[in-house]
């Protein structure tokens, strides 16, 4: 990938370096994910996962969803199969 000129932007809310924007050296695969080579302002190459930057493609569900849902099914159909497990765990008398 051809990477002249090409900035990246850490766009992951919890990350220190959230807003920052740096020159992209490389993208590939390191470690089981793709990943971005950027150069900081050190000088050091560190490394970043692109999920956790403005390279990666939108998530559908915040695209579509667009602000106005705050949980996707997928994980309120997993907390209510957790929630069903600890319930049927607790016995009557315990609660």
């Amino acid at each position: 990938m051809d990477t002249t000129g090409l900035a990246v932007r850490i766009t992951h809310p919890f990350h220190p370096l959230l807003g920052q924007i740096f020159e992209v050296v490389s993208r590939s695969p390191h470690w089981g994910e793709d990943r971005v080579i950027y150069r900081a302002a050190n000088g050091t190459l560190p490394t970043i996962a692109v999920a956790l930057t403005d390279m990666a493609p939108p998530d559908p569900f915040r695209r579509i969803a667009a602000g106005r849902a705050a949980f996707r099914i997928v994980d309120l159909q997993r907390l209510l199969g957790i929630l069903e497990q600890v319930s049927s765990s607790i016995e009557v008398g315990d609660a």
